[in-house]
């Protein structure tokens, strides 16, 4: 069954009805277990003040995060809060009680797997102890929820692929925001964490790293110790990143580099332009004339 569109009458007997502003898909209730992984169904609900569900046993392996209010899950025998970044999951055979906070009704996204994968990818990502824990970073995580719903609705030939593979990059999500094997980052991510947002706010003023260390009241040592330790690359080269990338933005809309090199604060042109091509592998005069040049060819 492909992309399906049910009424609230017609829908599987495992979806529960206790639910208000329900925007759900159907992709494949009949997946089979030779494929290696399948979205079964998925979508993103508030639940009623009376919402409980209780379950010894579910056909799929099921992934949910909450996002909006409270509530209680009993997972396998264990009792968590349920709160905003928490996630969690459960599957065939693992007993299961969700329950909403009655004046602080649950929003929370889900997706059902199937397949001959879908238990080892849960393994993957910290999901198969069968415990809820919080993700850093929900956002990380949501627009991802929201592209498998969009595109199980499209009905496109290539829903099915897209949507494993969404399924994949879910997963490794979940994996990344709530370290290896669901434990959490050390208490110093957090202060990563606010490194990391500080320079994506202020990257066009901020020029060292003793500025980015002086501002968030750290040292410039502690700043790259932490950039090492989290990072893929070292904290200035982060933000002279960001730089870069602002400043070809500021080139293909017609900006002259002279232009640009003095709106990011650079003392010339010359630093300016071997900043740019550290980071793009060309100067920036190359760079905006072949950006001309495609325009052109597209116009043509």
């Amino acid at each position: 069954m492909q992309n399906q569109r049910f009424k609230p009458s017609d829908e599987p007997s495992f979806v529960s009805q206790q639910v208000t502003d329900a925007r759900r898909y159907y992709l494949n209730l009949n997946p089979g277990y030779e494929k290696s992984l399948v979205v079964v169904c998925g979508g993103v609900e508030r639940m009623q003040a009376e919402y409980v569900v209780r379950r010894t046993d579910f056909p799929y392996f099921v992934i949910e995060l909450v996002v909006d209010g409270e509530g209680t899950l009993l997972l396998n025998g264990r009792r968590f809060v349920l709160e905003p970044s928490v996630v969690f999951a459960y599957g065939p055979g693992v007993a299961h009680t969700i329950e909403t906070h009655p004046e602080k009704r649950m929003r929370k996204y889900y997706v059902d797997l199937a397949g001959s994968e879908a238990h080892s990818l849960l393994v993957m990502a910290g999901l198969s102890d069968w415990k809820a824990f919080k993700v850093n970073d929900v956002n990380e995580i949501i627009p991802v929820f929201e592209a498998l719903r969009r595109e199980a609705v499209y009905d496109s030939p290539l829903s099915d692929v897209v949507c494993e593979t969404l399924a994949r990059l879910l997963l490794l999500k979940i994996q990344q925001q709530a370290g290896q094997f669901g434990r959490r980052f050390p208490r110093s991510f957090t202060t990563y964490e606010r490194l990391r947002k500080h320079i994506e706010t202020h990257y066009i003023r901020l020029r060292t790293v003793e500025d980015i260390a002086r501002e968030c009241h750290v040292t410039t040592v502690h700043v790259a110790r932490l950039f090492g330790r989290f990072g893929r690359t070292g904290a200035y080269e982060f933000l002279l990143r960001l730089k870069m990338n602002y400043a070809a933005e500021l080139l293909e809309n017609g900006f002259l580099v002279k232009e640009v090199g003095e709106k990011l604060e650079f003392a010339d042109a010359f630093q300016f332009s071997r900043a740019f091509k550290r980071i793009h592998g060309v100067p920036p005069g190359a760079f905006k004339e072949s950006r001309l040049a495609e325009r052109v060819r597209s116009a043509d």
